[in-house]
Order: structure tokens, then C-alpha cells, then sequence
């Protein structure tokens, strides 16, 4: 069980076009592997960005999607842990999509799969999101146990609703995994102290690989990918361009910040009940 991984996050612009996108996370996930990393974090949606015909014609089964292989492939290849940030999944016999993040090992096997559970359903900027127009919400929290690290996994606005964090870490969480679609107006206001708070209070690193750029006419996604420790630090940031950050992750600072600061151990799990409904 090794103390200390690396971590990279992929940063790029996804569009609508599946074959560049597959070409530009190819190259980004071998620049990453380059680095050292033994695990890669790609962003949300990496593979197709668009409307919901876009998703519908770019959406693939685990089972024999194109996407899917190339993952397996890139993971094999590189001896990686590969978090494949999220495509958009197409389940048999279901209407709707589902907006997935696949995991896998060095062997190229899928060894965990989250749905995104909380679809992005806003009105911010000026500009209306309904991601439930294509996507229904998944409904299990997912923690992958790879490298000999507990990973939890997440998608994007599920970062504002920390009771799944809080599941996450009880579950064994030590690093989480937030591959991101974030808007500029909510991004330049909300990213770095939503990612810092996920860390801060279940003492755990947060790896989040963004989008950045125009994907979508008018609607620019944030960027700045980061890397924060379980004290809240933001030890990797990526500029705006397509890239790669990494940092190595230390479980005896991790125990170190739980053991000083003990607010897991602190917990009063008999006093918590969630309100009735009215």
C-alpha cells in the first residue's frame, strides 16, 4: 500500500466533434502518464459537448463504447489508474442518459462506475441549464479502492452538496475525484472555495480536471483545474490552456491533518436527523 501517488488532472476543450476529442484526451493522458503519474483524472464530458442531440448521437454503452475501449486502452497502456472523468452513457431500455465516470485499473480492467447524481438544472449568468433534458440522476455514492488509496468519485455541481462528500470519506474516501463542466460566472465566484471546503472538512485530497474555454456558443467553462491537500491548500493549478497539473499525494500528511484536527472523530452522528418534510 504505497503512501505517497501522483496525481494528474487533464484540463481541455471538448466540443461536439467525438474523433478530436479523443485525439486531444490521447495525447493529454500520455503527457500525464509522462509525468510520473499513477493515476489521471480526466474532465466531464470529455468526449462530446453539445445539445442534447449531440449527446444522444455521442452517447455509448460500458459495454462496447468507443470511448469506453480507448479508456481501457490508455489505462493498459500507460500502467495508470484512470478515472475517466464522465461521458454520456446509454443504458438499454432507458429514455435517458446518464452522465458516468468510469474507472480503471492499470490493466485496463473498469473496476468502478459512478452516475453523476445531481443533474445541473440553473439559471446563472443570463444563460438556462437543463441537463435533466438529456440525463436522469444516478443514485449510488462510489467509492473505487485503487493504488492503495480509498478514491471517491463525483461529478461537477455534485461539489454543492457536501453530504455526499461526507459519505465518501465515511466510506474510506481519501482522495476525491471531481471531473468538471464549471460555468465562468459560477466558477470565478464558487470553484476554489467549493473544492477547498470538500477537502477542509473531510480531511482528504480533491483532484478536479475541468473543462476550459468556449465547448458550448456562449457559455465558457471555467478552467483552472486544481489540486487541494486535506488542510485546504491548493497545491496544483492549471492556466488557461489544455494541459496537465500534477501533485503527489502523501497519506502521513493526510493522517497527520486528521489526527491533529480530528473533526471526523468529532462527529455526532446520534444528534443528526434530517428535518421531516412538511
Amino acid at each position: 500500500m504505497p503512501d505517497r501517488i501522483r496525481v494528474a488532472c487533464v484540463q481541455m476543450t471538448s466540443r461536439a466533434d467525438k474523433a478530436a476529442n479523443l485525439e486531444a484526451a490521447e495525447r493529454l493522458v500520455a503527457n500525464a502518464a509522462a509525468t510520473g503519474a499513477d493515476v489521471v483524472v480526466l474532465p466531464e464530458k470529455w468526449n462530446a459537448i453539445g445539445d442534447v442531440a449531440v449527446l444522444h448521437a455521442a452517447a455509448e454503452p460500458v459495454d462496447g463504447g468507443e470511448s469506453v475501449a480507448a479508456m481501457a486502452e490508455w489505462a493498459r497502456r500507460h500502467g495508470i489508474t484512470l478515472v475517466g472523468g464522465s461521458i454520456t452513457e446509454r443504458r438499454e431500455g432507458r429514455e435517458k442518459l446518464s452522465n458516468t465516470s468510469l474507472v480503471f485499473d492499470s490493466e485496463g480492467s473498469l473496476v468502478a462506475t459512478y452516475r453523476k447524481i445531481h443533474l445541473f438544472d440553473v439559471e446563472v449568468g443570463g444563460v438556462t441549464y437543463r441537463e435533466s433534458e438529456a440525463e436522469e440522476p444516478g443514485d449510488e455514492a462510489v467509492v473505487a479502492r485503487l493504488e492503495g488509496w480509498g478514491i471517491g468519485l463525483s461529478v461537477c455541481y455534485d461539489v454543492r452538496f457536501p453530504e455526499l462528500y461526507r459519505i465518501l470519506a465515511l466510506e474510506g474516501a481519501e482522495l476525491v475525484t471531481v471531473p468538471a463542466h464549471f460555468t465562468t460566472p459560477t466558477g470565478k465566484d464558487h470553484w476554489h472555495v467549493l473544492l477547498r471546503a470538500r477537502a477542509i472538512e473531510n480531511q482528504c485530497y480533491v483532484a478536479a480536471a475541468a473543462q476550459i474555454g468556449e465547448t458550448l456558443p456562449g457559455k465558457p467553462a471555467y478552467g483552472r483545474s486544481l489540486i487541494a491537500d486535506p488542510w485546504g491548500i491548493v497545491v496544483a493549478q492549471a492556466p488557461d490552456e489544455a494541459t496537465v497539473i500534477t501533485a503527489e499525494l502523501d497519506r502521513a500528511h493526510l493522517e497527520d491533518v486528521r489526527s491533529k484536527l480530528p473533526s471526523l472523530a468529532n462527529r455526532q452522528p446520534a444528534a443528526y436527523r434530517w428535518p421531516t418534510p412538511v
